[in-house]
Formats: C-alpha cells, sequence, structure tokens
C-alpha cells in the first residue's frame, strides 16, 4: 500500500545510489524517506509563510527559504551561486533567440553590419559579455544592503561564505571521487545519471500537489522557489542515506565484535570493491536504519551555534521540527 502513494520512489533511488547505498532499497525504505522528505518540505513551507506574514506579504520568496538556511553559509552560498547562473543562462538564451534573426541577416560581416562610425555602433561581444555578466544575489539582512551606494566588486575578490561553499565542494567532490573510482564506464554513466535526479525538475507541477502548496500558501510559487525546495530535497535525502549507512555500518561492528558469522562474511565481501559481483549479497539500509538516521539529525548540535540555557524543567524539550542536513535557527 505504501508503495502504490509513492511518487518518486525511483528519484529516491538514485538519490541513494549517489549518496553511497548501492544496493537496491526496499519500498518500505524509499517510503519511509519520502515521508521525511514531505514533511521537511511542509515545514519549510509553514516556516516561510509565516515570514512573508511578518513582512506583510500573502506570497513567500526566496528571501524567505534563504531566512530559514543562513546559517549554513555554505549552502546558503551555493544556492545564491546557482540562482545566479541559472539568470545567466536564462539571459543568454533570449539574447540568442533575439539575435538569431540578426545573424543571418548581417551574413558574414564581423561587426554584425554595426557603423563604427556611429554612436549606436561598438562591439557586440562586449555587449552580450556586460548583459550576461552574473549577477550577485543581494539579502536584505546583509549590511551592505543597508546603503544606497555599494562598493564596486572585484572579480577576484572572494567573501567568506564563498570561501566555505568552495571548501564544501571540494570535499563532496573527494567523497564522489571515492564512490566512482572503482567504477567501470557503464557503471560510471549510471551514476551520472542518477545525479541528474530531482523532486521538480520538469515534475514542477507534481511537486506542487505532492508538497500542498495550495495548503499553506495563498499565491502560486515562482519558479525560484521550486527550484530551491529541489536543491533541498536532494540535501535531505543525500544527508538522511549518509546517516543510515553509518548506523548499518556501527550495528554490523557491534555484530562482528560479538562473533555474528553472518556479519562477519559481509565485511570480506564489502573490503574486496563496491561494485563487483561480491555486492550482490550486500543487504541495503532499511527502514529502522532510516529512523535512527532521522532521529540523531534532530539531535545533532548545529555547528558554529550556541544555545542559550533558559531554564525550566521545559527547557530541554525539544517542541520545533528540525530540518535535515541544514543549520536552521
Amino acid at each position: 500500500m505504501a508503495e502504490k502513494q509513492q511518487k518518486y520512489r525511483q528519484e529516491i533511488q538514485q538519490m541513494m545510489f549517489v549518496s553511497g547505498e548501492t544496493a537496491e532499497p526496499s519500498p518500505e525504505t524509499t517510503a519511509m524517506i519520502e515521508e521525511i522528505v514531505h514533511t521537511q518540505v511542509v515545514e519549510m513551507l509553514k516556516r516561510s509563510t509565516a515570514l512573508a506574514t511578518r513582512r506583510g506579504s500573502r506570497s513567500i520568496s526566496t528571501n524567505d527559504l534563504f531566512f530559514l538556511i543562513r546559517h549554513d553559509k555554505a549552502k546558503l552560498s551555493r544556492l545564491m551561486t546557482f540562482l545566479s547562473w541559472k539568470d545567466v543562462r536564462k539571459t543568454a538564451k533570449d539574447s540568442d533567440d533575439k539575435g538569431g534573426d540578426a545573424a543571418d541577416i548581417n551574413g558574414d560581416d564581423p561587426l554584425g553590419g554595426a557603423d563604427p562610425g556611429a554612436g549606436g555602433g561598438g562591439p557586440v561581444v562586449g555587449d552580450t559579455g556586460k548583459k550576461n555578466k552574473r549577477t550577485k544575489v543581494t539579502l536584505p539582512w546583509d549590511v551592505s544592503s543597508y546603503f544606497s551606494e555599494q562598493v564596486p566588486e572585484r572579480e577576484d575578490e572572494e567573501d567568506e561564505d564563498e570561501e566555505e561553499m568552495n571548501e564544501a565542494t571540494i570535499q563532496r567532490l573527494k567523497t564522489a571521487d571515492e564512490r566512482t573510482k572503482n567504477m567501470t564506464r557503464e557503471e560510471y554513466v549510471h551514476y551520472s545519471e542518477c545525479r541528474q535526479a530531482s523532486f521538480t525538475f520538469r515534475k514542477a507541477k507534481r511537486f506542487r500537489e505532492w508538497a500542498g502548496f495550495h495548503l499553506y500558501t495563498d499565491s502560486k510559487p515562482n519558479d525560484d522557489i521550486v527550484d530551491i525546495l529541489g536543491f533541498l530535497t536532494f540535501e535531505i535525502v543525500q544527508t538522511l542515506t549518509e546517516e543510515a549507512l553509518q548506523v548499518k555500518a556501527e550495528e554490523e561492528m557491534n555484530k562482528s565484535r560479538t562473533g555474528d558469522a553472518d556479519a562477519q562474511n559481509k565485511k570480506r565481501k564489502r573490503e574486496t570493491g563496491l561494485f563487483g559481483e561480491q555486492e550482490e549479497g550486500r543487504t541495503p539500509v532499511g527502514p529502522k536504519h532510516v529512523q535512527e538516521a532521522f532521529r540523531r539529525l534532530q539531535v545533532k548540535p548545529i555547528p558554529g551555534r550556541n544555545r542559550v540555557w533558559m531554564g525550566g524543567p521545559r527547557a530541554l524539550q525539544r517542541t520545533e521540527l528540525r530540518l535535515v542536513g541544514l543549520r536552521i535557527s
């Protein structure tokens, strides 16, 4: 019954494979992950709607989602970079569509038919470069947004958020390299296809219905909102899978210490390679591993943040759901 209700089983399987799960997970496991992701998306929509209401708006904006993950500087910087390059690609595509007819008319004229002596003429390449330059996404709570005049940006200048993003990106690349270094060509092609898995790419309508946007926000969210949620849902599945794999590894290690022969055999098989024939007998993570991973992620302290003790018997009670894989306030 759980399998019939699933809408993203294949996508979740692909995301889990990219995250290190080489065995095929059961429908119960993917159903549990999908339910967790759905709960997380609903929580983000509720918090974003509450922020929009405080601003006096009936519709959520990208800044509301940015505000939710403001403490995770690396992830926030990656999101802002993604949106800025998305705008560049859209602008470049529009300029190509508009400039296509002009290029056909001008033929092989290197100046594109422009008169070098005319005031309105000039190098077409230069104008295109300015138009397609990546614009920096500014946040309303940044100190620089308080002033009307902005300091000119330097191309070689990197702020702390970008440096943290680069460090996180390098770590992700190292992890991906470890997971793919023993793959054959066919396996790597499959891995590359799985990396494209998404809850939202070319599925925006299905995602809106699945998440229940109409229940939590009055207006229809724009494409940027859907893209951001698609990015964050992938991060949630990846974080859950990596934590579940760690839970499973600890469980097998405990069994091996007690002299479990089956656990010892599975351990020897894993040591010979990740994607060989010996992996056929490997058991995937189960619902109990995902459940324990989610529990750990709910109580794991957030790096870079300190909680203030307010006292009282209720101070130890957690009444708010924590978003998986995000440093949320």
